[in-house]
């Protein structure tokens, strides 16, 4: 094992999958140079590897970003491009909702359309609200696309790997958040498969189900929550869309207790499709009521305290797991 974080994992997918298959290649907004300079980022030194033909730094428009994926995959390519901040997903939305999400489907699945769009995602960088706004919930509504949101360095690895071998659009989410922090990763070559959840703690009392940043805020509670005799069973999605419904429901089954934890705002976040999931396929087994802990429906703040508040906590957590046990 090898101890890196998100940002070099993501590095280390990109690279192997290049030198395995040359017909992958990347383009994006800085992708070869300025905040990529750090050896903690995820194209880290890829431009000097592969060379601008296979390392693209392309002007400051996401709609021409999604548009050259969609055009390099028809022709069988297979791009990885990257938008910088989730937000601006809504700049490339026509290309991947209109175009890459339905192309598949148009050819009666007869053709391939591989391409991953890489997203920036996560606030707590001071960077206001035009750039720290999750919308996994947007594009896990768009039939045709897979979502990928890992919470570690090894399962963005394995699950990047995947995402660039699938012969359909993959939307692939990393926190920014993840990008410093190392972690244990496998350093042999490995995949993991798309729309296959974690288990990531067993426990008896509570299911708590979560993805991406959230995962390390779950694991927080973990402690306090043992002291008063609580034991928490935390699942990470990994996979947004397809959905692990199995790996859900059997630990709702066996808790009897559901508590949802996403960065994302509430009203319409994915929380709420699990918590639908739940009552349509698990109600018999809930002891009491589902409780999604998320992100109030505000704008993300610029100002530092603010943004601490607008962001889930363990404390936040700790509470609602107490409150349903209570119940």
């Amino acid at each position: 094992m090898q101890n890196i974080s998100m940002g070099q994992a993501v590095a280390q997918a990109l690279s192997e999958e290049m030198r395995r298959d040359p017909s992958v290649f990347m383009a994006g907004e800085g992708i070869g140079v300025g905040i990529h300079d750090s050896p903690l980022m995820p194209t880290y030194g890829l431009l000097q590897e592969f060379g601008p033909g296979r390392v693209k730094d392309t002007p400051v428009s996401e709609a021409v970003i999604a548009g050259l994926a969609v055009g390099a995959s028809v022709l069988g390519l297979r791009p990885v491009v990257e938008v910088m901040f989730f937000p601006f997903f809504t700049l490339a939305s026509d290309q991947i909702v209109n175009h890459a999400a339905k192309l598949r489907y148009l050819s009666g699945g007869k053709s391939a359309f591989p391409m991953v769009v890489r997203i920036k995602a996560g606030a707590g960088f001071g960077a206001g609200c035009q750039h720290s706004h999750n919308l996994e919930a947007w594009a896990a509504h768009c039939p045709g696309l897979k979502v990928v949101m890992p919470g570690t360095a090894a399962d963005a690895k394995g699950l990047l790997k995947s995402a660039i071998r699938d012969d359909n659009p993959v939307i692939f989410i990393e926190d920014m958040g993840l990008y410093f922090f190392p972690t244990p990763v496998p350093e042999e070559d490995y995949t993991i498969p798309i729309g296959v959840a974690d288990v990531k703690k067993p426990g008896r009392d509570v299911t708590v189900v979560t993805w991406s940043k959230m995962l390390g805020t779950a694991f927080k509670a973990v402690g306090p929550l043992a002291k008063d005799g609580i034991d928490i069973e935390i699942v990470d999605l990994r996979t947004l869309l397809p959905l692990d419904k199995e790996t859900i429901l059997n630990s709702v089954r066996k808790t009897g207790r559901l508590v949802v934890l996403h960065e994302a705002t509430r009203t319409g976040g994915f929380g709420g499709e699990i918590a639908a999931l739940a009552a349509e396929e698990a109600f018999e087994a809930l002891k009491a009521p589902v409780k999604r802990v998320t992100a109030p429906d505000i704008p993300v703040p610029f100002s530092p305290p603010l943004e601490k508040f607008y962001l889930p906590d363990e404390a936040q957590l700790i509470q609602a797991i107490k409150d349903i046990v209570k119940a």
